[in-house]
């Protein structure tokens, strides 16, 4: 994960879950009666590069505080990551979001732009979540991180700072429980960066 992937994470963090959006190939039947719960706490956060050794975008260190998180709340996160390649539009996005279930994993399909979907170009949602012509939310400003493309070659650092999250409610199908997101971006059929992150909700 590089720069894009920093500005992913703090979007992610503060305008969750428009970070996990895509086009909508399957979908669960939701009830009418089901109503979407609350998240209160996010806890267990784990991270991983998941791709080879010639992948040219990756996460160099990635730290959220405290565990768990309570929300709405205050995290603390602080990133280093770094890409050797201009990261340019079309950039594709695969994301694929799976809960556990005892032993197993179980795929979450693409519902209401959420779950395991494909972005045609993160470029462009980044474009809807930071509109070119606008400085880049804080504190990506200040660090000199942007937050959309292109993304140069190079070296992005995140000191510790204080996000604060407000509160946030989840589809009907989430439920308490593990889930792992692995995020995979391309450009032009070449693979660029794997990352993976493991995590737990609690709602109510």
């Amino acid at each position: 994960m590089q720069a894009l992937a920093l500005s992913l994470t703090l979007c992610a963090l503060q305008l969750w879950p428009a970070a996990l959006g895509g086009p909508q190939h399957q979908r669960f039947v939701v009830l009418e009666k089901d109503r979407p719960m609350k998240l209160s706490k996010l806890q267990r956060f784990e991270w991983a590069n998941c791709g080879p050794p010639s992948n040219p975008a990756v996460i160099r260190s990635l730290s959220v505080s405290p565990d768990p998180i309570s929300i709405p709340g205050d995290v603390t996160v602080s990133a280093s990551a770094a890409t050797s390649v201009n990261l340019v539009s079309p950039l594709m996005g695969n994301v694929t979001l799976e809960k556990r279930l005892g032993e197993m994993w179980l795929k979450i399909p693409c519902v209401d732009n959420i779950g395991s979907c494909t972005y045609d170009d993160v470029c462009v949602i980044l474009d809807s979540i930071a509109p070119p012509g606008q400085p880049c939310p804080e504190p990506l400003q200040t660090y000199g991180i942007p937050c959309r493309c292109p993304f140069r070659a190079g070296t992005y650092n995140l000191p510790p700072v204080g996000i604060f999250i407000p509160n946030v409610e989840l589809p009907p199908f989430f439920t308490n429980g593990d889930y792992r997101l692995k995020v995979v971006l391309s450009y032009g059929g070449q693979q660029l960066s794997c990352s993976k992150l493991l995590f737990s909700l609690r709602a109510n």
